[in-house]
């Protein structure tokens, strides 16, 4: 055989290895592709499937206490919005073994907005579901829009530590007129409508503005004592410093009626309802929102940790 020849073979072999090599490469790639899609496939499958089996597990239940959560700050960007609460309040009062709804409280308030959506929804809901006694428990904070939800239910319970009330209306703000003119810095505002540019921090501040805002405040104010107060009723005692914003433990709440026993949800299932079993309706992400929410955390703190690390090596590298 000639050399020509064997040259020629060596490069048939050289060739057929390539094209087994790229097949082999392009078979790996289908493969993780296919792999990947079945992956979300069976995840999505999952979350989709779950909410029903969740459905199933409250049907299922028997003589059972419902449980609310309201955790964080009550808004509607937050887990602690209208919507969310008074889903799960809606099944909690719709379950048929259910014997009573307890309002398990954990926040500092938020919206009067967002609590005044879900104050009008249990009032609605206890008179369409007479025999179904609301119960709100406090644990370590139920302040402000927290107790205005509170306040919508039958009976308060707390810790004797507890922070209960702060029946008050507040909003804050900066004033940067100063420091603009410190540092020479010009801003132009265009408004139509003299009022506009009310509590905007870089004009300074009009006293009649200043004026209308508090009443607004007052306003906001007196609709939420008005609330408490329906929902309360007589147990209030009679302390002028009950709706100054103020904030008590919740052994001194207790002696102001602000709460009515100290007790945790266990507690009051177990010794005021006289049921044991807690079952949670609270309305949650999917595991798919949730698995994308913890994801993408994860992805932001990686890429700010290899952002810094790089900055780190830049700066020292132009030292």
């Amino acid at each position: 055989m000639s050399k020509g020849e064997v040259d020629q073979q060596w490069l048939l072999i050289e060739k057929l290895l390539l094209e087994q090599t790229k097949e082999q490469r392009r078979a790996r790639r289908w493969g993780v592709f296919f792999k990947c899609l079945a992956f979300v496939y069976v995840f999505v499958g999952l979350a989709l499937f779950l909410p029903f089996l969740n459905v199933g597990l409250f049907a299922g239940a028997k003589d059972h206490v419902a449980l609310v959560s309201i955790k964080g700050v009550i808004a509607d960007d937050q887990e602690a919005n209208a919507n969310a609460i008074v889903a799960g309040l809606r099944r909690a009062f719709e379950a048929g073994d259910s014997k009573a709804v307890i309002v398990a409280i954990n926040s500092p308030g938020g919206s009067p907005v967002q609590s005044g959506y879900v104050y009008d929804e249990i009032v609605r809901l206890r008179s369409l579901y007479p025999e179904k006694k609301v119960y709100a428990v406090i644990s370590d904070i139920g302040a402000s829009g927290a107790y205005y939800i509170a306040a919508a239910a039958d009976e308060i319970y707390a810790d004797k530590a507890s922070l209960v009330g702060s029946i008050g209306v507040i909003t804050s703000g900066f004033g940067f007129v100063g420091l603009l003119e410190k540092l020479g810095i010009d801003r132009r505002l265009y408004t139509a409508g003299e009022n506009k540019a009310l509590l905007d921090p870089f004009v300074p501040r009009q006293e009649s503005q200043t004026q209308f805002w508090q009443e607004v405040l007052a306003i906001t104010h007196k609709q939420f004592v008005a609330a408490v107060k329906k929902g309360r009723g007589n147990r209030l005692a009679r302390d002028p410093k009950l709706f100054s914003g103020l904030i008590w433990p919740g052994e001194q709440a207790l002696s102001l009626g602000l709460i009515d026993g100290l007790g945790s949800a266990g507690y009051v299932a177990r010794e005021v309802v006289g049921v044991d079993e807690l079952v949670d309706y609270s309305q949650r992400k999917s595991p798919l929102a949730r698995f994308a929410t913890k994801f993408g955390m994860s992805f932001a703190e990686g890429a700010v940790v290899e952002l810094g690390e790089s900055m780190q090596k830049s700066s020292y590298q132009l030292r």
